[in-house]
């Protein structure tokens, strides 16, 4: 009786640990999803749903990307100012994109980190806990 008590007490004690490092883990992102990509007077709307999990406020945030043509070859680099992200904030941002056809777009890249400024935050932070998605049909990553 002592050792499946034992057992159980060994799990029981480990179990809150376990949660909060995954909870850790979890919570400390940049989660950036590329939303959606229409067409506009000016070129191509990119639209952006950011989540800011880093554990702080971002003063500036902004990134250089890569946008890919039909042929796989890069077309055109620009950077994407986010501007601030409140911590444990969603934002929704778009970016008009002169000259740039969406259909033609297959692919996006964040390149790098321009700017991640922050109390309290590294300037590598945005890049090392970037998570990227995409719900526009278009390729997005790092």
């Amino acid at each position: 009786m002592k050792a499946k008590s034992f057992v159980l007490f060994a799990a029981l004690a480990a179990f809150p640990a376990g949660v909060s490092s995954a909870f850790a883990q979890q919570a400390t992102s940049l989660s950036l999803e590329l939303n959606g990509a229409q067409p506009s007077d000016k070129g191509c709307r990119l639209t952006f749903v950011v989540a800011n999990n880093l554990g702080a406020d971002l003063t500036k945030a902004a990134f250089e990307i890569a946008l890919f043509n039909e042929a796989g070859v890069v077309d055109r680099m620009t950077v994407l100012d986010f501007k601030e992200l409140s911590a444990g904030k969603t934002k929704v941002t778009r970016f008009d994109l002169s000259g740039t056809t969406c259909s033609k777009i297959s692919r996006v890249l964040v390149n790098s980190a321009t700017e991640c400024v922050g109390q309290g935050v590294e300037p590598a932070a945005c890049m090392r806990d970037l998570k990227t998605s995409s719900k526009a049909g278009i390729t997005f990553g790092v």
